[in-house]
């Protein structure tokens, strides 16, 4: 059988258990194109090697390409398409993951006020949308695609509840909001329902002057430029600039250093928060945790606190 079409039936074997799949079925197509027009016994080791390694140095990139190809082959083995894998027996190591940028509540503040200067471009957002966006990012710790495919009947406002549906896991979970985001979201709501609405409530919620859906690109290239205005850059050794996506892991460390602060049972709240930002178990969320000064003090004031209580207890 060809490869193309061991492709387009693995692609459908996984959406129809009702993932997305999208990511990787556009990882898989474009392999199929690297190959021709061949049967998939004929694939050889030399060509899946040029396909992972690409053009440039082994990146993240090599390792998501080997675990979709990995997937793949396992898939045309069991059906019989197949003998064995063309896919090498040993791996370079992967590259160390990317440290997040945690913004200090003076950042944000930097941030949501600079919104009013930026200067309309072909690109650009309304500034009172870019600043609510950012607000709700960081307010409700969505990913950028969760937010950007909310639809108005998705914004709950009368029960303070977001529906988050088939995110990164293909799960749907609900949101609260607080009382500042929901008026914020109400203000903006009325704003929204003046622009068209072409599929009812069904339509896009965040838009743009037109009532446009917002493109990912958009939003991250008027954010490059607001950490531009606001001189917002990390002085350490990681090369990777501050990004949007770290207002989720500022999210995550603010609430937990917020936790510890109250003597809440942070242990106990832990599996909340992982449910709450839509990983399926409390690992990922543990990546979201890194160690800032502020969250090592209050975790260290929490020990002290518990030690100097033990040491009562002995005498």
């Amino acid at each position: 059988m060809k490869l193309t079409q061991v492709i387009r039936k693995y692609v459908r074997f996984k959406q129809s258990m009702g993932m997305s799949f999208q990511a990787e079925a556009y990882m898989l197509r474009a392999f199929g194109r690297t190959q021709g027009n061949i049967e998939i016994i004929e694939v050889a080791p030399k060509s899946v090697l040029a396909f992972l390694y690409g053009r440039g140095p082994v990146t993240r990139t090599w390792h998501h390409k080997f675990t979709a190809l990995r997937m793949f082959y396992r898939f045309a083995v069991s059906r019989g398409y197949v003998g064995a894998s063309p896919l090498p027996s040993t791996r370079p190591k992967e590259t160390r993951l990317h440290v997040p940028y945690i913004y200090t509540r003076d950042e944000l503040h930097r941030l949501l006020e600079t919104t009013s200067l930026l200067k309309d471009r072909r690109r650009s957002l309304p500034q009172t949308t870019l600043r609510l966006l950012l607000l709700f990012l960081y307010g409700t710790g969505l990913r950028l695609g969760e937010a950007l495919s909310l639809t108005c009947r998705d914004v709950d406002l009368p029960r303070s509840l977001l529906t988050i549906r088939c995110s990164k896991f293909y799960k749907s979970r609900l949101v609260p909001i607080g009382i500042q985001l929901h008026t914020q979201l109400e203000n903006y709501l009325s704003r929204r329902l003046q622009l068209p609405l072409p599929k009812g409530e069904d339509s896009t919620y965040f838009v743009t002057k037109q009532g446009l859906p917002i493109g990912k690109r958009c939003v991250l290239f008027n954010f490059r430029r607001l950490c531009k205005l606001t001189r917002i850059q990390r002085n350490d050794q990681t090369s990777r600039q501050p990004c949007l996506h770290d207002l989720r892991h500022s999210f995550a460390v603010h609430r937990l250093t917020s936790w510890y602060r109250a003597g809440s049972d942070v242990q106990r709240l832990l599996p909340h928060l992982s449910t709450y930002l839509g990983h399926i178990n409390i690992v990922s969320t543990q990546r979201y945790l890194s160690m800032t000064q502020e969250l090592l003090k209050e975790a260290n004031n929490r020990f002290e606190r518990y030690a100097l209580s033990e040491v009562s207890h002995v005498k």
